[in-house]
């Protein structure tokens, strides 16, 4: 799996905890939580965490790049989604990314 993000930590801006993330595995919403979704795992300090990236980012993506957003991309979308959450000390089990937020995330990181 090392073609997808690397192992990171973040700091809550709060209370300057420290988190640990590991990236597991992604997989398509609409078969586990009837959700239009494209859902990443991460380990977060040993606890599993959802981030489901809302597919009509990924359908806005290709209609402006006229090619597909990577897996692998995927999953820094889903990143840096998690980094920011974590930075506020929002700690869920399961984020839903709106296609605005991923589509946001994917002109910050830059891909295209």
């Amino acid at each position: 799996m090392s073609e997808f993000v690397g192992e990171f930590d973040v700091s809550s801006r709060l209370t300057e905890q420290t988190y640990h993330c590991r990236f597991s595995h992604l997989w398509n919403g609409v078969a586990t939580r009837h959700s239009d979704s494209v859902d990443t795992k991460f380990l977060v300090d040993g606890r599993g965490v959802v981030v489901g990236l809302a597919h009509p980012g990924f359908v806005q993506f290709t209609k402006q790049s006229g090619r597909d957003l990577s897996d692998r991309e995927a999953s820094y979308v889903a990143a840096q989604y998690l980094r920011e959450q974590l930075e506020q000390e929002d700690e869920r089990p399961l984020y839903d990314v709106s296609a605005a937020d991923v589509t946001r995330i994917i002109d910050q990181l830059g891909i295209q």
